[in-house]
């Protein structure tokens, strides 16, 4: 039975829970004895997960022990880095497509304030129009305007429209902004003991948070470049308001004027 209970608890595809009941808590059998890199300490997983705290903790552990434990944590760091990293690519990818959309709403604005702009021309020519209608003796209609059309009045701002129509061209033809990587590091391809296998880790961990830091930077430009636009967009809609109530002023004079035409 004692050498069936060995075996097993080196299978490499036993559980983590049959694992734990096999193996003896103060084993110090080798964590090295695979080649594959990472799955050495695969079997004691569990143990690493809770710190040895079911096996007299730390200090009651063997070198080799401790040197697979070291080689856990620094994977499980790099591991929680690169998602962090993933975390912030999708942001910036939200933000790419956030900056599209204020890009679109920002000509939009400018097409419907252009647009009130067309309709103050035809107004006044129909205004003209009914100014000239009427009896012989009739007094001519004067329509009654409280302030120009000024039409928009903002400039846009040119390097926000050429970024935005870039990211709106690669939008469309289903381009997606490419990951930004740090040149990698040359790494052994087989670190040979814990320590090498814990520089590798730290390697790829430090060319991880170089990534990190220039999304960040990124994200950084693309929040003051959304902020920046919503306040023109913010003005914009404040001048196309006050346009569009003064064309409705005047719409409602017309009309009193023609029905007024209307009825003699």
């Amino acid at each position: 039975m004692s050498k069936n209970r060995t075996t097993k608890a080196t299978n490499p595809f036993d559980s983590d829970s049959d694992t734990e009941k096999e193996v003896p808590q103060n084993s110090t059998q080798s964590s090295y004895g695979s080649s594959s890199y990472g799955s050495p300490f695969a079997d004691n997983k569990a143990r690493y997960r809770n710190d040895f705290r079911d096996s007299g903790g730390i200090q009651n552990q063997s070198t080799q022990e401790l040197e697979s434990y070291a080689v856990y944590k620094a994977e499980e760091t790099t591991q929680k880095v690169n998602d962090c990293l993933r975390i912030a690519e999708d942001m910036r990818e939200g933000a790419s497509k956030t900056l599209v959309q204020l890009h679109q709403q920002g000509q939009q604005i400018e097409r419907t304030h252009l647009t009130a702009v067309d309709i103050d021309q035809d107004l006044s020519r129909g205004e003209k129009l009914l100014g000239n209608l009427g009896g012989i003796f009739s007094r001519k209609w004067k329509p009654q305007k409280n302030r120009p059309i000024k039409g928009p009045m903002l400039a846009r701002d040119e390097d926000f429209a050429k970024k935005g129509s870039h990211m709106e061209q690669r939008q469309r033809l289903g381009l997606t902004d490419g990951k930004t990587r740090s040149n990698p590091r040359n790494l052994p391809t087989e670190p040979a003991s814990a320590l090498e296998k814990v520089e590798v880790e730290k390697m790829k961990q430090d060319d991880a948070l170089d990534d990190l830091s220039n999304i960040l930077g990124e994200l950084k430009e693309m929040a003051q470049d959304m902020g920046s636009e919503i306040d023109r967009h913010t003005d914009a809609l404040g001048h196309v308001e006050k346009d569009v109530d003064e064309l409705n002023f005047r719409v409602k004079g017309a009309n009193q004027r023609a029905r007024k035409l209307l009825g003699k």
